[in-house]
């Protein structure tokens, strides 16, 4: 097989790998964008997407550091990162490949770039492939979740000073809130009111959680 190069890249607010969802779907509105790389970048490539709600996208976990051996263990965030799974029984970002699947919402086709919701992507990352979602064959809703089924992941309530929140516009504190409230803490760093601190678009967001509430204590 040819090596596999890229035929976009997405453009988020999440510029680093703190912050981002541990899986799509659960920050809906935050917004993203897939720009398609010159040979792609042309109205008949996209021609009927215009019909879907979501899409696939094939990319590749490019913030990785580089491994020296294949891991065939991890240790899942849902877990509380205590209990070792089968790398291939998980969604983990450490995998022998490094590619990631995810299933987004199309907002709108313009100009050769595919405006998105709920990615979680880093901004920057590889775009592989993209593929329509067809509800009659990828939706399963009777099939078993694994873990997933027996531990939900617990929100946290996020608050946000209205002197803060006037700094975003109202789709953009939506998608900040959204992104706290999946608790962007390392699951073996839950001090409490330690400040932690995450880049979100062009700001700094610097936070603090006591039992199930998260504080944003600054922004600049």
């Amino acid at each position: 097989m040819k090596e596999i190069k890229p035929i976009a890249f997405f453009r988020s607010p999440l510029t680093s790998k703190f912050g981002i969802p541990r899986q799509s779907g659960l920050a809906g509105s935050l917004v993203g964008r897939i720009v398609f790389e010159p040979p792609y970048r042309r109205e008949e490539a996209l021609r009927g997407l215009e019909d879907f709600d979501y899409l696939w996208l094939v990319w590749g976990f490019s913030a990785n550091r580089p491994s020296d051996g294949v891991q065939l263990t991890v240790r899942p965030p849902r877990l509380g990162g205590n209990v070792r799974l089968g790398v291939f029984a998980t969604r983990s970002p450490f995998r022998p490949n490094g590619l990631g699947l995810s299933s987004v919402r199309i907002r709108r086709i313009v100009d050769g770039e595919i405006e998105v919701a709920g990615a979680d992507l880093m901004d920057g990352t590889p775009v592989y492939d993209v593929k329509p979602y067809i509800p009659y064959v990828d939706s399963h809703p009777e099939a078993k979740g694994g873990f997933t089924d027996k531990k939900a992941w617990q929100l946290l309530s996020v608050t946000v000073p209205d002197e803060m929140a006037r700094l975003f516009g109202a789709e953009e504190l939506a998608a900040l809130k959204e992104v706290l409230a999946q608790d962007p803490r390392p699951q073996y760093q839950h001090d409490a009111g330690r400040v932690y601190g995450m880049p979100f678009g062009n700001k700094e967001v610097r936070f603090r959680v006591e039992g199930d509430v998260l504080e944003v204590v600054e922004v600049e």
